[in-house]
């Protein structure tokens, strides 16, 4: 060995790179080391090698033996530090691979480390993704010990580029398997990767790989995790080799503060969650195909339950965008269910549907905010949850532009729970939107907090002044003074309460000043144009607004400048006549009849650029003789052989535009800054006339929302009413008929009375046909059965006090003794002059009467008219039960 040495060394570096002793091997890469150290560039010749053929450093870094693998990894390092991007891209391929599974597992420190710096190195040359894809194959490695260090290598990555950076979409995958493991080393390095996760992503990681753990595995990791639920959020440790660069390139001191504040503004919106890391499902095909059916139903536990299997189909972290527009409209009909359950739950599954669709769910929010926001009137606190829930999500999927429009209208309601309910989604919003509102939208905002100032109930009034406290938040102190002047100090303390209290994650930044980057190219762009001249160009920029102001001042003075520029002096003097000339063209074009020859003399100091002579010949000079007198003619033309005399005139127009100080630009400018604030007051105002339309509309909405509710009222009562005026009507034909049964029977009382007043007045008492009524009598004294048939008598009084007692009067009022009062001393044998005879016994038998008829006769004969007499009374007491009857059953009307 020692023998050959020398030979060793005088190889090429590529021969010793693969050479059989190890030895040789060791001594090439540190040279490596050393020659890539040195290097200028990344375009040294030092790394063509390499890069022609990265699969030199696959042996490199796998060397059979560790101190040259320790060395080789070194080399590789060396090589990544100094050789650029383009030796990462093509060598990582080769390289990764056998640093996971022989330099991470090594046994010396050094090796372990440098490892771990290259993947580092790689990642920081180029991007994360591929580095980590060739390290994930090492997770299904049959070494334990390879899989350890594959996670251990893996949380070192994102602990120094974090999730931003790293992707851990592809990791979280996976990692369930590496919990699986048998090695209770792959398990605790699992668990550090998870911390390390959960330090990025907080909860957004679960539902990647949660589920898949042993319960003692996620006890084991939420005790974990709450041990860095206190610790601030990560930073990224390490930087990217572009994010270097942009750093080296940092802007001066104003511009960083601007770029710091765009970074830190950059960092909140970075946040992950669930739906980043998930992969979209299609949930149309698990909707139940009878969830229109159930929903449609007249049960409302039908209602719940289609609600329910829809839930349990939407509750994913990520839905595949779809048409989901029926769906929406059945929930937004669902909003309108008189069982708050079924609010409840359709309230639920708009908020995972937004949730699951984030942007894409933007286009449904017409068909949902507005039924939401009307179902803000219920009192029970769960619904108000649900349903504020789930405008929370529809608000995430859009944008504060987007829902303002609803959120005024709301304001404006008649109901004050609704009122409350908006007012609270408004500054839930204005705390959660990433994008400043516009000045109208301020504006806009500020006016309807206003109101709320001014109402009747105290949360409505301090919700408006936390909504100014959360406007002021984002636009600033200064900008909000000017909304806040008229109100009161009360008023004020308040609002400045809330604006030191609220959160807010847009904040308006100030602009920048673009004067002075515009001033800085403005006075190169001179220099270059006057390169030809030295003092030229100095002289240019004093004549030159002298020339711009004074020709249209002075046309009455062509005569002085020309005295002062002779013509000997346009050939002896070039550079004097610079400004001369540039006066004199501008005098010609005010008043070219006074002294053309002397006007012809005064251009000639542009003479020194006489390469754009011929141009200028053709144009200008002739049509100046042309004006000016013929005598001086041929002196002026003579005079004017170098035609640099127009020149002059266009190198002043190309300055002033170079420059930007033309009065025909400024004019120009102005101009444009005219209409373009006339276009921008125009879109203002048709905004606001935008913005009041709608709210007419939506006032006459809820207007036409109201006239439908009374009209659907009235509809009812009108159906009552028919109803009650279909009874009355029943009841008055049923009272009717009851009053002419009553009539009828008081006329037949009446005859009957009068028949026996005639009776017993013009005949005697001894004749039984005489002193007892006949057949053709009606009612109680009516006997149809040409004799003494006391059983129809019986039949006829029945009949009477059965419809009497059917009408409410009782059947005792027809005493025996106000009837017939001589009952009492017979023993039921009178005669057919007794008028009370209709009240024998139900026993009485029909051959009794007949034998006993002849004695009743006399004793009916003395005491007939008597008889007559209180049946008179018996008359005139039904008459007046009559009376009382039609008075109880209300048929006295007139």
């Amino acid at each position: 060995m020692a023998d050959g040495e020398p030979d060793y060394s005088s190889l090429p570096l590529t021969d010793r790179w693969v050479h059989k002793i190890w030895k040789v091997r060791k001594q090439a890469y540190e040279d490596a080391a050393k020659q890539f150290e040195i290097t200028p560039d990344e375009h040294d010749p030092a790394f063509r090698p390499f890069n022609q053929d990265p699969s030199l450093w696959k042996g490199a870094v796998a060397d059979s033996n560790v101190a040259a693998q320790s060395d080789g990894i070194a080399a590789y390092c060396a090589f990544l530090k100094f050789g650029g991007r383009e030796g990462c891209v093509r060598s990582r391929g080769q390289a990764i691979t056998p640093i996971v599974e022989k330099g991470l597992v090594s046994t010396r420190p050094a090796t372990k480390a440098s490892s771990i710096e290259a993947l580092l190195l790689l990642i920081e040359l180029d991007v994360a993704a591929p580095v980590i894809e060739d390290i994930l194959p090492a997770i299904s490695a049959k070494q334990p010990k390879v899989i350890a260090a594959a996670l251990a290598a893996l949380t070192t990555i994102f602990h120094n580029y974090g999730c931003k950076i790293a992707d851990p979409k592809p990791v979280l995958k996976i990692l369930p398997k590496a919990f699986g493991h048998a090695d209770k080393n792959v398990r605790a390095e699992a668990t550090s990767l998870a911390v390390e996760f959960y330090r990025w992503l907080r909860e957004a990681m679960k539902p990647m790989f949660w589920g898949d753990l042993k319960p003692t595995q996620q006890t084991d990791l939420e005790a974990q995790f709450e041990k860095i639920k206190a610790e601030p959020a990560p930073k990224q440790e390490r930087l990217l080799r572009s994010q270097q660069e942009a750093m080296a390139r940092a802007p001066p001191p104003g511009a960083e503060g601007e770029d710091a504040y765009d970074d830190d503004g950059a960092e909140e919106p970075a946040e992950m969650d669930a739906f980043d890391f998930a992969e979209p499902q299609d949930v149309l095909s698990k909707v139940p195909a009878s969830f229109h059916d159930n929903l449609a139903s007249s049960k409302w536990k039908d209602r719940k339950e289609a609600l329910e299997g829809l839930f349990a189909a939407l509750n994913v972290p990520r839905i595949k965008d779809g048409d989901f527009n029926e769906i929406n409209r059945g929930l937004a009909k669902s909003m309108k269910d008189a069982n708050i359950a079924v609010v409840t739950q359709a309230a639920q599954c708009i908020e995972v549907l937004a949730k699951g669709l984030r942007k894409g769910y933007g286009k449904y929010r017409s068909i949902v905010m507005a039924p939401i926001m009307e179902r803000l009137k219920e009192k029970k606190q769960s619904v108000a949850d649900a349903l504020g829930a789930a405008l929370d999500q529809v608000f995430l999927a859009t944008s504060l532009t987007e829902c303002l429009e609803d959120i005024f209208a709301f304001l404006n309601h008649k109901n004050p729970q609704v009122k409350e309910g908006t007012m609270k989604f408004l500054v839930r919003c204005l705390r959660t939107t990433r994008d400043v509102p516009s000045k109208q939208e301020v504006t806009s905002i500020v006016e309807a907090a206003k109101k709320l100032l001014s109402e009747s109930s105290e949360s409505l009034r301090s919700g408006g002044a936390e909504v100014l406290g959360t406007v002021m938040k984002i636009v600033g102190e200064r900008a909000m003074n000017p909304h806040l002047e008229g109100l009161d100090d009360i008023r004020k303390t308040k609002i400045k309460e809330f604006f030191e209290k609220a959160e807010v994650k847009a904040k308006d930044k100030p602009k920048p000043a673009p004067p002075p980057a515009a001033r800085a190219p403005a006075g190169g762009p001179k220099k270059v144009v006057g390169g030809g001249l030295k003092k030229g160009p100095g002289a240019v920029k004093k004549a030159a607004p002298a020339a711009s102001a004074p020709p249209a001042a002075e046309p009455a003075h062509p005569t002085a400048p020309p005295t002062k520029t002779a013509g000997p002096s346009k050939l002896g003097m070039p550079k004097p006549g610079g400004p001369s000339g540039l006066k004199a063209p501008q005098r010609r074009l005010a008043a070219p009849g006074a002294a053309s020859p002397r006007r012809v003399a005064a251009p000639p100091p542009p003479p020194p650029p006489v390469e754009d002579e011929e141009p200028i010949v053709a144009s200008p000079p002739p049509p100046r003789p042309r004006v000016g007198l013929g005598r001086g003619g041929l002196a002026g033309r003579s005079l004017a052989k170098p035609m640099a005399t127009p020149a002059p005139a266009p190198v002043e127009t190309s300055r002033p535009p170079s420059s930007g100080l033309t009065a025909v630009e400024r004019a120009e400018l102005e101009e444009l800054r005219a209409a373009n604030e006339q276009l921008l007051r125009q879109v203002d105002e048709l905004r606001q006339e935008r913005s009041k339309l709608s709210s007419e509309i939506q006032e006459l909405k809820n207007q036409n929302a109201g006239l439908i509710e009374d009209h659907t009222r009235d509809v009812l009562s009108i159906k009552a009413k028919e109803t009650q005026l279909v009874r009355a009507r029943s009841d008055a034909e049923a009272a009717e008929q009851v009053n002419e049964r009553l009539r009828r029977e008081l006329e037949r009382l009446k005859r009957a009375l009068s028949r026996a007043e005639g009776l017993g007045v013009s005949g005697g008492m001894g004749s039984p046909t005489v002193n007892s009524p006949t057949r053709e009598d009606v009612g109680i004294y009516r006997d149809n059965s040409n004799g003494a048939g006391a059983r129809s008598n019986r039949v006829s009084f029945t009949s009477t006090l059965s419809e009497e007692k059917e009408n409410g009067d009782p059947p005792a009022s027809y005493s025996r003794s106000k009837l017939s009062p001589d009952m009492r001393y017979t023993s039921g044998s009178s005669g057919r002059g007794s008028p009370a005879r209709g009240f024998r016994s139900a026993n009485t038998d029909e051959t009794t009467h007949g034998a006993t008829t002849g004695s009743s006769m006399a004793t009916s004969a003395s005491n007939g008219v008597e008889s007559w007499k209180r049946a008179a009374e018996v008359t005139s007491q039904l008459k007046a039960r009559i009376e009382l009857m039609k008075a109880k059953q209300g048929f006295n009307r007139p």
